[in-house]
C-alpha cells in the first residue's frame, strides 16, 4: 500500500492515512487501499479491534481536488461511489469496535469518516469542517446522517451551512466528538483500542449492529431486536467465560468468540 499504512498489533488493526503531504486527502486508489485495509481487519479473527489514524499535521482533508477536477477525472459520483460509502459502511457494518484518533484538521469527508467511527478522540489542535459548502456540494460520507444525530439538526444545518471550523474542545462540549485529549495524547486512544480487543468482542460487534438498526426502528421493533441479539449474545463462548469468570472469581478470558 502506498497511501494507507496497515498493520497488526496487539489484537488492534492500525489504519493510518499516509498521504501527509497533501493532508491526507484521498484519491480513488488510496480509497481502495482504505477498503482494503478495513475488508482485511474484518475478515481477520485475530484483530478484533481497529484504529484509524493519519501521519502529518491533518487528519484528512477529504476528497483530493486535483483528481476530481481533472478533465479526463473520475467524476464525483464515481468518487463517492468508490471511495466515501464503502469506506463509511464498511465502518459502520465491522462488527468490531473502530476507534478514531484524529490528529490534525479533518475536514469534508475527512470530518465524516472520522464521525462514522464507534468513539471518535481528537487532539486539542485538531479541527473539524464541513467544508464542501465552500466549493458549492453538499456533505457526503454520511454527513447529513451522522452528524445531525451527534449535535442536533439546527447545529448540524448551521456547521454545513456556514463551513464553521469547530476546535476539538468544542467537539467534544457538543457530543460530536467522544474525547479531546492534549497534542500528544492520542496514545489513550491506541490503548483503548488494545482494551476493548481484550474484551468481549463479539458481544460489542451485536450491540453494534443494535445501534445500526435504532436509526430506523421504532420502539417496538428495537425491542424485537434486542431479544434476538441477546439471545446471540448468550450463546456466545465470551458469555460462558465471563459467567464464569464472576461465579469463580477471577479475571474473565474472552476471545471474541
Amino acid at each position: 500500500m502506498d497511501s494507507i499504512k496497515f498493520e497488526k498489533l496487539n489484537g488492534v488493526g492500525h489504519i493510518t492515512l499516509n498521504r501527509p503531504d497533501v493532508l491526507n486527502s484521498f484519491t480513488i486508489p488510496m480509497g481502495k487501499e482504505m477498503r482494503a485495509a478495513l475488508e482485511a481487519c474484518r475478515d481477520d479473527s485475530t484483530v478484533r479491534a481497529i484504529y484509524i489514524t493519519a501521519v502529518g499535521r491533518g487528519f484528512c482533508a477529504g476528497q483530493d481536488l486535483v483528481e476530481a477536477t481533472a478533465d479526463d477525472g473520475p467524476g464525483i459520483e464515481t468518487i463517492v461511489t468508490e471511495t466515501y460509502n464503502p469506506i463509511v459502511t464498511l465502518i459502520r457494518e465491522i462488527e468490531k469496535p473502530v476507534i478514531c484518533g484524529v490528529n490534525g484538521v479533518a475536514a469534508g469527508a475527512g470530518a465524516n469518516i472520522a464521525l462514522a467511527c464507534d468513539m471518535t478522540f481528537a487532539v486539542r489542535s485538531a479541527s473539524f469542517i464541513q467544508s464542501f459548502s465552500n466549493i458549492g456540494l453538499i456533505p457526503d460520507s454520511g454527513g447529513t446522517f451522522t452528524l445531525p444525530r451527534l449535535i442536533g439538526m439546527q447545529r448540524a444545518t448551521a456547521l454545513m451551512f456556514q463551513a464553521e471550523k469547530i476546535k476539538a474542545p468544542e467537539a467534544e462540549a457538543m457530543g460530536m466528538i467522544y474525547k479531546c485529549v492534549e497534542d500528544d495524547g492520542l496514545h489513550v486512544a491506541v490503548e483503548l483500542a488494545e482494551s476493548l480487543a481484550s474484551r468481549p468482542t463479539r458481544g460489542f460487534g451485536l450491540t453494534k449492529k443494535a445501534l445500526n438498526a435504532s436509526f430506523s426502528n421504532d420502539f417496538s421493533a428495537q425491542l424485537e431486536l434486542e431479544k434476538k441479539l441477546q439471545a446471540e449474545a448468550a450463546n456466545t463462548a465470551d458469555h460462558n467465560e465471563g459467567v464464569s469468570a464472576f461465579l469463580e472469581k477471577r479475571i474473565p478470558e474472552f476471545k471474541g468468540s
